[in-house]
């Protein structure tokens, strides 16, 4: 049994007054999904990057994520893959991900009383068979080695060849492939992505669909600390909302002045919520979430930002005592 997907309006699944078709799958194998992601109903999508996505998905095109830390790159393709009911992996190319693990290897194995070598297929001839969306996370982060297997792989329908096998392996019409990445291949001038390399332009220049997803504004960040930390907005702390999201954009603001060099994702505003509820204390809140990791030069500075959206002086402490 192959995924079978039909092509329809899917603008209230993301929340969209325009519509926008796209293909919803309708029959998809039982063993596959699993690989379906859970939908967040509190989720918010951007209309432009879900747009990209969606082009992705309907019209077959490679799609690249760029963004720093914590804007949702990821996520959003793991939330519209959800809408569809596309099943989707995540691969994570941090470094140690080799071209054995995606291509395969020979392993040998015990049969009828006898050791025989097999080859065994690694995640990319696996999921381009099984017609699945591959996630490729932190894209700037991959060897070379790895990063020149999916050369072809980029191309509009890309085959695979398995050197080992004498095979070439045609991808299934609904595999699709997107990545995600901190920088947009040039290489990390910052300091702040260690790990990171320029990507060959020749392969940059394959990928049809490249987007770059910001943090939200104020209004839909506010919106997902609602949904997702409800004890929180109505406790005794719900006044604190506003100023802590005003606090996130004054340190995205710095950041990309050059005044410091540690940022607020939103990841880290959520986290905040609900230390808050943990620890019933604002600023106690703050310094564990976010404080405790900055540069101590910078903290006079980040102390200022504090001040100028609570009315309040942040209390100064030895590194010491930050860190008890």
């Amino acid at each position: 049994m192959e995924i079978t997907t039909k092509i329809q309006d899917v603008s209230e699944n993301f929340g969209f007054n325009t519509p926008i078709e796209a293909p919803i799958v309708e029959k998809l194998p039982e063993e596959l999904q699993v690989f379906v992601p859970e939908k967040e109903t509190a989720y918010q999508f951007d209309f432009a990057i879900t747009r990209a996505i969606l082009a992705g998905f309907t019209h077959n095109k490679r799609v690249l994520i760029q963004g720093l830390h914590g804007t949702g790159k990821s996520s959003h393709i793991e939330q519209v893959a959800a809408q569809l009911g596309w099943p989707m992996v995540r691969i994570n190319l941090d470094g140690h991900v080799s071209r054995i693990d995606l291509v395969g290897r020979d392993a040998i194995l015990l049969k009828d009383g006898k050791q025989v070598t097999e080859f065994k297929e690694g995640m990319l001839p696996w999921a381009m068979q099984q017609g699945i969306a591959l996630v490729l996370d932190e894209y700037d982060a991959g060897r070379p080695d790895v990063m020149f297997v999916l050369q072809r792989l980029l191309e509009a329908h890309g085959k695979l060849t398995l050197t080992e096998e004498k095979r070439i392996i045609s991808p299934s019409a609904t595999f699709r492939l997107f990545a995600t990445a901190n920088t947009i291949g040039l290489g990390d001038a910052s300091g702040m992505y260690h790990g990171t390399n320029p990507i060959n332009q020749g392969q940059m220049d394959r990928w049809n669909i490249v987007a770059q997803l910001d943090y939200l504004d104020e209004a839909h960040e506010s919106a997902i600390i609602r949904a997702r930390v409800p004890e929180f907005v109505s406790g005794a702390h719900k006044e604190a909302l506003a100023p802590m999201i005003a606090m996130a954009s004054l340190t995205r603001a710095g950041f990309k002045g050059g005044d410091i060099s540690t940022v607020m994702s939103p990841r880290t505003v959520l986290a905040w919520a609900q230390n808050i509820e943990i620890f019933g204390d604002v600023e106690e809140a703050f310094r564990l979430s976010f404080l405790n990791r900055c540069d101590e030069a910078e903290r006079p500075i980040i102390a200022e930002y504090y001040q100028r959206c609570f009315g309040t002086e942040l209390k100064e402490a030895s590194a010491a005592n930050l860190a008890a």
